[in-house]
């Protein structure tokens, strides 16, 4: 059985998360059962990019500021480190406010910069992942709950994504990012290299609409903990009323026989799941209907059947992340427009995860507006 703990908490007022950390580990054991004295114990944290915590872009610093009080009186040593999506590490952490905590606490800011290859032993039979992150003695994931243009949600497995350095993740995008099932058994596939000891949820502020970037922050109100992350990503795709169909992290994890998606053997103890449910929680654009059509369809009515990204003329400054970010090299700049390869375009939204200024909007095919319509 697998246990998923929830707390109510409106606030991350420091008081107000002590106490709801507290309670929501209680029925784990306490931290003290997953740290032990002397062990180096790895945070991870979504880092996405250079956000303020009130953008709900990135795990919010009051979280982390108390994960780190707890790995202490349990005796561990805390580090906290990710690799971005876009920036440096430093200024991403400045930017969200972490950084000012690992300075208050005097905690390591670890930067994923050495990549180390381990064999998979499913479909992907080498991945290269952080060499901190396989090392540390003991790992915490920490992910904001938010939604994603390509998976539908991120939460506890795709958080974990941030253990692959820097630009291999555009590698990876390229490689898998163009069916959506191969990228969620990616996912799954890295989960299963290193999984961590425990995760908790920040989903106090989470982000609906077309997240991971350029989302919306909406108050969900809870904070989710459990050893097994894909229960906790079962738990919390529950709570934001996200449909099978579109969790494909989870069902890639069925497929593969992985124990944590069978509500039969989740355990959801603290707050009731009915307590905490969301109504009306936004999801990301439908991007794509083509999956399971044979491949001479898929290419001739790619641009009908799927959304891309656009520019949105005035608001994009032509600063080059999302050229540089793009996996397979779609975008460039031309006579000063913003100008993508359609063709060439995965359709992954890297462009819109990683835009500083939410410039780049999404365009639906004909055919996909139509089936929109029908829904």
């Amino acid at each position: 059985m697998q246990t998923v703990t929830i707390v109510k908490a409106d606030s991350y007022d420091a008081g107000s998360i002590r106490a709801a950390l507290d309670a929501l580990l209680a029925p784990l054991g306490g931290m003290a059962a997953y740290v032990r004295p002397g062990e180096r114990v790895l945070l991870k944290p979504n880092l996405l990019s250079a956000k303020p915590p009130d953008r709900a872009v990135t795990t919010h610093p009051a979280l982390v500021r108390e994960v780190i009080r707890l790995v202490r009186e349990a005796g561990g040593i805390p580090v906290v480190g990710d690799s971005p999506g876009v920036g440096g590490l430093r200024r991403v952490a400045e930017k969200s406010g972490i950084l000012a905590v690992l300075e208050e606490t005097g905690t390591e800011l670890v930067e994923f910069t050495e990549p180390r290859e381990v064999a998979g032993s499913g479909t992907f039979k080498r991945i290269a992942l952080a060499a901190p992150y396989l090392e540390a003695d003991r790992v915490i994931n920490l992910p904001k709950l938010k939604t994603h243009e390509m998976m539908t949600v991120t939460c506890g497995v795709k958080n974990l994504f941030g253990a692959v350095v820097g630009t291999a993740k555009a590698a990876w995008h390229l490689k898998a990012g163009a069916d959506r099932e191969l990228f969620a058994r990616m996912l799954v596939e890295i989960h299963q290299l290193r999984p961590p000891d425990l995760t908790i949820v920040d989903a106090i502020t989470a982000m609906e609409g077309d997240g991971p970037g350029s989302g919306d922050p909406r108050q969900v109100g809870c904070l989710l903990a459990g050893v097994n992350a894909l229960a906790v990503d079962v738990v919390a795709a529950d709570i934001i009323g996200i449909p099978h169909k579109l969790r494909y992290v989870e069902r890639a994890a069925e497929r593969l026989g992985i124990p944590g998606t069978d509500r039969a053997d989740i355990v959801v103890a603290g707050a009731p799941l009915d307590e905490v449910r969301v109504q009306g929680f936004r999801l990301p654009h439908i991007s794509d209907v083509q999956f399971g059509l044979p491949s001479f369809l898929k290419n001739r009515l790619r641009q009908h059947l799927t959304s891309r990204p656009v520019a949105i003329p005035g608001k994009c400054r032509l600063c080059g992340i999302c050229r540089d970010a793009c996996p397979p090299g779609a975008i460039t700049l031309k006579d000063g427009k913003l100008v993508i390869d359609y063709h060439s375009c995965i359709r992954c939204f890297c462009c819109r995860e990683l835009c500083p200024d939410a410039a780049l909007t999404v365009r639906e095919g004909a055919l996909l507006k139509c089936i929109r319509k029908c829904l």
